[in-house]
């Protein structure tokens, strides 16, 4: 995590304890991963909106670091519970969850089930209404298939995860089979009616304008669905990965959000 010398939270759940990574002072955000990935996706991103006067915090998944290991049939709501306890013991109020491609789902979820908690979303690269093609389910298995040749894995990280000509190398590492087989099962445990509009909250919807996971007619569908309550930016040059590909203009667009939500809450 970003600071020479991380507060590390150990959170009580039900499921047993949640590692928290902890930086910076001022109203809570906290920073949900990708399938499958670790807080650690979050490094520069927590850096830059800690320094902006927020207090940042990164749970680490079921199963990775400190967190205790899944031993229950998740849902979404089980791992949107997860959250809700991150945000009661670390907070002072509610908070904005923002949520990186498969971590938008588990911020939406959170704030249906537990609207007092979320004072609004931010869905980097927000997918799950369009499914994916049989060409990125076949990459996707094969960077989760260690088994798989480096090289081979690698290849399916460019593919799916970043746009032509950036380097997928900085996510060569870091893939969780175990933890991204729980979340699947959790996806298929919970109707996509149940967590896609968010309950109430308002939403930044932060585009990669090159995704091949969750493609753009996700984020027209969230338009569709609940009109005004979403606001929509477009990060060129970006794929599924986004976080490493573009991070000043994620940055830029977070924090953007981050200011405009606390500027309306003192109104």
């Amino acid at each position: 995590m970003p600071q020479d010398r991380p507060q590390i939270t150990m959170v009580p759940t039900d499921g047993g304890p949640i590692q928290a990574y902890i930086c910076g002072e001022g109203p809570l955000v906290v920073m949900l991963p990708s399938m499958g990935r670790g807080a650690g996706d979050f490094d520069r991103l927590a850096t830059d909106v800690a320094a902006a006067g927020y207090r940042v915090a990164c749970p680490e998944p079921r199963g990775l670091g400190a967190s205790a290991a899944p031993d229950r049939q998740e849902t979404l709501s089980t791992l949107a519970a997860d959250v809700a306890a991150v945000i009661t013991e670390i907070g002072d109020g509610p908070a904005v969850v923002v949520g990186h491609a498969y971590g938008n789902r588990i911020a939406r979820m959170t704030a249906t089930n537990h609207p007092e908690l979320v004072e609004s979303l931010v869905l980097l690269a927000c997918g799950g209404f369009i499914p994916v093609t049989e060409e990125m389910g076949v990459a996707m298995r094969t960077i989760f298939d260690t088994r798989n040749p480096p090289e081979a894995r690698l290849d399916a990280v460019a593919r799916a995860f970043f746009a032509p000509g950036n380097d997928p190398s900085v996510w060569a590492d870091g893939w969780h089979g175990s933890l991204a087989r729980h979340q699947e099962q959790a996806t298929v445990n919970t109707p996509v009616s149940d967590w896609w509009a968010g309950g109430t909250a308002p939403m930044l919807a932060v585009q990669p304008a090159d995704d091949q996971l969750a493609v753009p007619a996700n984020a027209d569908a969230l338009v569709e669905a609940v009109g005004d309550r979403v606001e929509v930016v477009v990060i060129p040059d970006a794929g599924h990965a986004l976080l490493p590909e573009q991070p000043e203009a994620v940055a830029e667009a977070v924090i953007g959000w981050l200011e405009h939500r606390r500027a309306e809450t003192r109104v």
